[in-house]
């Protein structure tokens, strides 16, 4: 597999200037959302009368990424069918859900040649907003790294990867919460399914990805210290915004959503 370091087809070379892809983004949208008390795809589920995956696709594209490729599983012709006419949207398909990394494997053949930045995010994430993914491509244009992690603070980060930082600052390594320690425990800076990797060096890390796990799945959090283990630059942005911590997996995540949404707008009002 090659690295980001070598040159690939889809690299532009304009006036003697070698250009990057524009980015990319993976959408992970293949999840049933069982605690959701819905027939539907979970990223179908209504937000404010609205798919919540919408939110996340106007996110992105207001942030600066065109294409987005979505990744269906339950019910996919579904999802197809809700997005259809969307612009900039490409299917792929995971069959058996195994794990996040799983998820973005899919991807493999529609990124190939893709040499630039992939954001890979989640489809239940419509609090997404666009400067927050505005401002992860302005760090990799500044400095590209193989990984920029997209953190937040939370006051109550129970449930979440901690991010965990050295002595400079740096960032060394994603631990969940089951397989944090007390001190661990107490961080409040956390992991929110937000990355932007390099194409090429994404696609080396995951054909690294183990699924040696009690799930049996392959877990796309494994990217950052695969890379950061291999001497590639991995960084964490705490750029998100409280509100990005609001995920939708239960009823009383869509009802706290939905309250943060309708605040927004009549904050805008």
């Amino acid at each position: 597999m090659a690295l980001a370091s070598d040159k690939h087809d889809s690299t532009l070379e304009r006036d003697g200037v070698t250009q990057m892809s524009a980015p990319v983004a993976v959408v992970m949208a293949a999840g049933k959302g069982t605690r959701m008390k819905s027939e539907l795809p979970k990223v179908l589920v209504p937000v404010c009368e609205r798919p919540m995956i919408e939110y996340v696709l106007e996110a992105l594209a207001a942030g600066g990424v065109e294409r987005h490729l979505v990744v269906v599983g339950h019910r996919a012709d579904l999802v197809r069918e809700t997005l259809d006419g969307w612009t900039g949207v490409e299917f792929a398909l995971q069959s058996e859900q195994l794990g996040t990394g799983h998820a973005v494997m899919m991807c493999r053949e529609l990124l190939q040649d893709h040499d630039g930045a992939v954001l890979v995010v989640a489809g239940d994430s419509p609090l997404m907003q666009s400067d927050s993914i505005a401002a992860l491509l302005a760090e990799f244009d500044r400095e590209p790294a193989a990984c920029i992690l997209g953190t937040g603070y939370r006051d109550d980060p129970h449930g979440f990867g901690r991010i965990v930082r050295g002595a400079g600052g740096q960032f060394d390594v994603i631990v969940e919460e089951k397989d944090a320690t007390d001190q661990q425990r107490a961080i409040t800076e956390v992991n929110l399914s937000c990355y932007v990797f390099n194409g090429q060096d994404l696609l080396w890390a995951l054909d690294q990805l183990s699924n040696d796990n009690k799930q049996r799945e392959y877990y796309v959090t494994d990217c950052p210290g695969i890379l950061k283990d291999a001497g590639k630059r991995v960084v964490a942005l705490d750029v998100l915004k409280p509100c990005e911590a609001l995920s939708i997996n239960t009823m009383d995540d869509l009802a706290a959503v939905e309250a943060e949404m309708r605040s927004s707008t009549r904050s805008e009002a």
